[in-house]
């Protein structure tokens, strides 16, 4: 395991960290009246080139734009000067070779750390591909490569630039939280797709585990000015699978918001929404719906009372080795060149050449976990990659009703099975790690332990 960053108390501390870092990661407990300072900032992050779509395992050229997708960045200043800077975004996934590019940036440029930036992305299925993310879905095309890479490196730029934006944009604010419900949230592994429309026309109740709650954070001006909404819910943008340029539900839902609120940047997260689906799908009609019945989710809440966030701010980061329930071997490697899975064959042979230039797999993978105090007992826990509701569930009931519990965060790594998850196997729990790349079928039964164990620690920390 290693250990990136993690707060401490006192004046010698303070004093410590303000010598070394622009920006402190000290948060005083006693942070008096003062209000925040929040920067909000947006940027259109359509290609412009035709870079094939990500997901779904298959070659997808787009066809033309149903809407422009986004990324939008909040940077939040406590009364300490303390930072910490959100980005949301639709894309698929965001590889770690690319993360690590714009957390190297960040601080270079703005002297920010590792625990105090989350990189989000909704995984929506109609955006575009990005580095070595589910590299071997796709066929090697070699003008594809370069156009996938020429975007890249230009998105990480865009990001560093946005987060600049951000930071330049800070005014008074006032945070405030509240929470909503939308239904429209499926668990797959519990229902069958086929079964669902007529289950709910029936009224009978639909199976398994889901996170059906939508948590809202506002931005308020002093004037009254709503400058920013960040929501979440828990589950997949995958209501479509065509191949045009669209945010899903959550495109939808942040389109409806900023019309019913002008000037406002409706910002979305997926909290874990790893084996959740909107069921029924695949037509735009019913994307748009549940984009609505998303929107009208935070719209009601934000005609109740919320609750106000006082100005204090603590965050903290680590990386946890995840191991592999075995490391895939040669000839593993090499029963499956000639696979009728033409994933399973450009992994196997991507792996193979690897070996062949001397380069060992690791036994694990590094796994990013964030946890972020606002105020006195507002939570926000980042995760990597797809994590399934369980963790959500978990950590809400350990924590309080008051903690966000954010997947897809950092790094588009894999799914991230429950132990539950884990036992039953099926596609989120079992053998399928190749898909994203990684060199073996499986994860260790133990990798929730492993989460636990670090979200707590970390929870301990900002909690202090």
């Amino acid at each position: 395991m290693m250990r990136l960053a993690s707060v401490c108390g006192g004046m010698g501390c303070l004093v410590a960290a303000m010598l070394v870092y622009p920006y402190s990661v000290i948060a005083e407990e006693d942070a008096g009246p003062d209000s925040w300072n929040v920067g909000v900032a947006r940027v259109v992050i359509t290609p412009k080139e035709d870079v094939w779509l990500a997901g779904y395992g298959t070659k997808r050229v787009p066809d033309g734009k149903l809407h422009d997708l986004w990324a939008k960045a909040i940077c939040l200043e406590d009364v300490d000067g303390n930072r910490a800077v959100l980005i949301t975004s639709d894309f698929q996934g965001v590889p770690k070779g690319m993360s690590d590019r714009v957390f190297d940036r960040l601080n270079e440029r703005f002297g920010i750390e590792r625990h105090q930036v989350m990189l989000t992305f909704s995984h929506n299925h109609c955006g575009p591909r990005l580095g070595e993310d589910l590299v071997d879905y796709y066929p090697v095309e070699e003008e594809q490569v370069a156009r996938v890479e020429r975007y890249t490196e230009e998105m990480v730029g865009t990001l560093v630039n946005l987060v600049g934006d951000s930071i330049q944009s800070l005014a008074p604010a006032m945070l405030k939280t509240g929470q909503g419900t939308a239904t429209f949230a499926v668990n797959r592994r519990n229902n069958a797709e086929a079964e669902v429309p007529a289950m709910i026309e029936r009224g009978e109740p639909l199976a398994g585990p889901v996170d059906h709650s939508v948590p809202v954070l506002t931005v308020e001006r002093p004037d009254g000015a709503l400058a920013a909404v960040l929501f979440g819910y828990a589950c997949h943008p995958t209501t479509l699978s065509f191949t045009t340029w669209c945010g899903d539900y959550p495109g939808f839902a942040q389109l409806e918001l900023e019309r019913l609120y002008p000037g406002t940047a409706a910002m979305f997260v997926n909290t874990c929404g790893g084996d959740q689906n909107p069921l029924p799908r695949r037509s735009v009609e019913l994307c748009e719906r549940y984009g609505n019945e998303l929107a009208n989710a935070v719209e009601e809440t934000l005609q109740h009372p919320l609750e106000p966030i006082a100005p204090i701010l603590r965050t903290a980061f680590e990386m946890v080795d995840l191991p592999y329930l075995e490391v895939v071997t040669r000839d593993q490697l090499s029963e499956r060149l000639t696979d009728s899975n033409a994933i399973r064959s450009r992994w196997a042979a991507r792996l193979l050449a690897k070996l062949d230039a001397g380069e060992q797999f690791e036994s694990a993978y590094p796994y990013p976990v964030h946890a972020w105090r606002m105020g006195e007992d507002t939570l926000m826990i980042g995760m990597g990659a797809e994590t399934v509701v369980d963790y959500a569930l978990r950590f809400k009931r350990e924590y309080g009703s008051k903690t966000w519990v954010c997947g897809y965060v950092d790094d588009m790594i894999a799914y991230i099975p429950s132990r539950r998850v884990w036992e039953e196997g099926g596609y989120e729990g079992g053998s399928f790690l190749y898909e994203y790349g990684r060199p073996a079928f499986r994860w260790a039964g133990d990798v929730e332990d492993r989460i636990a164990a670090t979200v707590e620690r970390l929870v301990s920390e900002v909690r202090e």
